[in-house]
């Protein structure tokens, strides 16, 4: 499938590991190919995409410039491909490696409060780790003054 840019990410970022993979696609993605909106926020209306939230909820969402929608596991393909890291998800769309890809993030994505609380040591520890990464890239003059955003 070809995407049409911007793809428009549609994230659950009261999901802390949806968070934190969104704050790491937000780094990598600085050409504009990428937006990025948080369903969780307060002032977000799925109504006015025409979408009920319980759906937008139950796996991530993305909208192409064209206006096709794209669900799950295929919208993480495109925004990891759009990033720059797209072999990193590329073996999850190859024909048998789909279904049960597709499968374990539905898994993922119906259980995604419980995971995030066992992994949140982890998120902490990862996002400890990248703020200090970046940190030390400013120290080393090599500091990304629009914070990886676009």
């Amino acid at each position: 499938m070809q995407v049409t840019y911007p793809l428009t990410l549609y994230y659950d970022g009261a999901c802390p590991v949806c968070a934190l993979e969104m704050e790491h696609l937000r780094e990598r993605s600085s050409d504009g190919r990428l937006v990025f909106i948080d369903i969780a926020a307060p002032d977000f209306d799925a109504a006015s995409l025409g979408l009920d939230l319980a759906a937008l909820r139950a796996q991530i969402h993305g909208r192409c410039a064209d206006g096709r929608w794209l669900t799950g596991l295929a919208t993480l393909r495109e925004a990891y491909a759009a990033a720059g890291l797209g072999a990193w998800l590329a073996p999850t769309g190859w024909r048998p490696l789909r279904p049960a890809a597709d499968a374990l993030y539905r898994g993922f994505a119906r259980h995604r409060q419980a995971i995030s609380r066992a992994a949140r040591p982890l998120v902490d520890g990862l996002r400890a780790w990248r703020s200090a990464r970046r940190l030390q890239a400013c120290r080393d003059g090599r500091c990304d003054t629009t914070g990886g955003r676009s």
